[in-house]
């Protein structure tokens, strides 16, 4: 008999995982390219998005993009039941924060919060930016539609929050839209003050910032291919932490490039069709996004936008000239392109909101002998089943190898050398759902 209960345990917990892990092909499927258009074109149409615009009118300037922005939260959030805390957060800045900041403005970010049911000070966080800019940065009066440059993360935002109402997490999911991008990524920077404050304990920040475009200056088109920009350890890592990883590695093994490895891990499985790239970079070259305000405080955050910028339709003022048009408009944005990468975010936003908490100490061990050695501290939370090491090659972009060890909080990985391969653990929910994998950060010696 118990052998029999032992089964329909087994069974429930295998059926239970399968139809839970199945919602994310799900997510993909209802993610709507038609649903990204209308509201890619709703934002284009203000005429211009630039933090310094227009704060009264109802059809033109940030302040109209905003309350839309605003009500499309609260809209999603009535037809789930309230389920999404809909508010502005702000912070006053005036010219003496920066150069691109000519008047004294608030800058207000729109958040809609989808409390996790089991941790819901634990955030796992996608953003687009509301402003958009020309060729002057501060020019604030003209046309700028920024279609591309942001309407498409933004409008990605919120189609995501629409899927995503459909179901609940264990952790809190936070939507929202960053104003001040281009004056010096002040939205972020408010926002990333505030969570510490708060005291939020946040999982990462996905930030998306051009998602729409999918032909590239280099005359490259292609529909497939996006990048997943990172750093490789956090930016407010201590001395001590520094010398250390000259001995014990672990110099592209911070808390974003395990992000950024979980997302392309992600995508390599639901959506094989894709091609993410890993960019072993903050942003761009000498270049800057969102994500990096978090970044600067110690939390996790990554950069997720297309492969193949056309400059023509960036930061430009709308014109032709010698037969080329410049400006972000709506007929540069491939809306089922659009579509593709936010649903790589709604995937992982939902994968990480169902996952387990990380361990929060891991400590190696196995220096001169034939095997590598952990010891973890077990994360408290009835919903953990067990854990997973992974290891790779030092020279690896993404974990390689797994091994899943059960609910214990050590474990021996015989015949693997310590000195050979990079190595880290993640905690697997009953769910089937995992953590970021963590990298070791204490060492042991028997």
């Amino acid at each position: 008999m118990k052998y029999w209960l032992l089964f329909i345990i087994i069974f429930s917990v295998s059926k239970s995982t399968a139809q839970n892990k199945d919602a994310l092909y799900d997510i993909i499927e209802n993610t709507s390219a038609a649903k990204l258009e209308k509201n890619i074109r709703l934002l284009a149409n203000f005429g211009t998005r630039h933090t310094l615009s227009d704060t009264l009118s109802e059809t033109r300037g940030i302040g109209a993009a905003r309350r839309w922005i605003k009500s499309e939260f609260e809209s999603i959030s009535k037809n789930c039941g309230n389920c999404l805390d809909v508010f502005y957060q702000k912070n006053y800045f005036t010219p003496k924060d920066g150069d691109r900041i000519v008047k004294p403005v608030w800058i207000n970010n729109v958040l809609a919060i989808q409390r996790g049911k089991t941790y819901p000070n634990r955030f796992i966080i996608m953003s687009g930016d509301i402003d958009s800019r020309i060729s002057d940065p501060t020019n604030y009066t003209d046309d700028s539609p920024g279609a591309n440059d942001n309407a498409s993360g933004m409008a990605g935002t919120i189609e995501a929050a629409r899927v995503l109402s459909e179901y609940t997490f264990n952790n809190s999911i936070l939507y929202v839209g960053l104003a001040g991008e281009e004056q010096g990524l002040f939205g972020g920077k408010g926002l990333a003050k505030h969570a510490k404050e708060k005291g939020w304990e946040i999982i990462g920040i996905l930030n998306n910032d051009m998602i729409g475009n999918i032909k590239g200056i280099d005359g490259i088109i292609d529909n497939r291919s996006f990048r997943i920009f990172s750093e490789p350890v956090p930016a407010n890592e201590t001395e001590n932490e520094r010398k250390a990883r000259r001995f014990y590695g672990g110099e592209v093994d911070g808390i974003s490039r395990q992000l950024a490895r979980y997302v392309h891990k992600n995508v390599k499985k639901y959506m094989p069709e894709m091609n993410p790239m890993m960019i072993y970079r903050l942003d761009r070259f000498g270049r800057g996004g969102h994500h990096r305000p978090f970044n600067d405080l110690g939390f996790a955050g990554i950069r997720i936008m297309e492969a193949h910028e056309n400059y023509v339709m960036q930061h430009q003022d709308i014109r032709l000239e010698n037969g080329i048009a410049y400006g972000d408009v709506i007929e540069g944005v491939d809306f089922n392109f659009a579509k593709k990468l936010t649903s790589v975010n709604a995937i992982n936003l939902a994968s990480l909101a169902w996952a387990p908490p990380s361990v929060k100490k891991l400590s190696i061990g196995g220096i001169i002998e034939a095997s590598v050695k952990f010891k973890w501290e077990k994360v408290k939370d009835l919903n953990v089943i067990g854990y997973k090491i992974y290891w790779r090659d030092t020279t690896s972009p993404v974990w390689e190898n797994e091994r899943y060890v059960g609910d214990v909080n050590k474990y021996t990985l015989k015949g693997v050398v310590i000195d050979n391969f990079y190595f880290g653990i993640a905690t697997v929910g009953k769910n089937g759902y995992e953590s970021p994998v963590v990298f070791p950060n204490g060492i042991f010696k028997n």
